[in-house]
């Protein structure tokens, strides 16, 4: 199984032919429905009903390296996004 990786356009493309909305609207509402994200999360995530759930983890300092040259440094720590599908999403799957 390969990975597939969806940019913004395509998101916007796939809607745009879908709906027969113009491609520029189809951009704006897939903007739209990621800033109402980024707003309105909180510590406790944001839950979008059949769907699934955005949570903020906190990760914490560790020591990296690079593979490369071998040299070691710290990785600060961060907060990071975390997605997990409900289960109706997981059995349409």
């Amino acid at each position: 199984m390969s990975k597939i990786n969806l940019t913004k356009n395509e998101i916007s493309k796939n809607l745009s032919k879908k709906t027969g909305y113009p491609i520029t609207f189809s951009k704006k509402i897939v903007n739209n429905l990621i800033n109402i994200l980024i707003e309105n999360i909180s510590p406790n995530g944001v839950k979008l009903k059949n769907i699934g759930s955005f949570k903020i983890i906190k990760k914490k300092e560790r020591l990296g390296r690079n593979p490369k040259t071998k040299e070691k440094f710290i990785i600060n720590s961060r907060n990071s996004l975390s997605f997990t599908a409900s289960k109706k999403l997981l059995n349409k799957l």
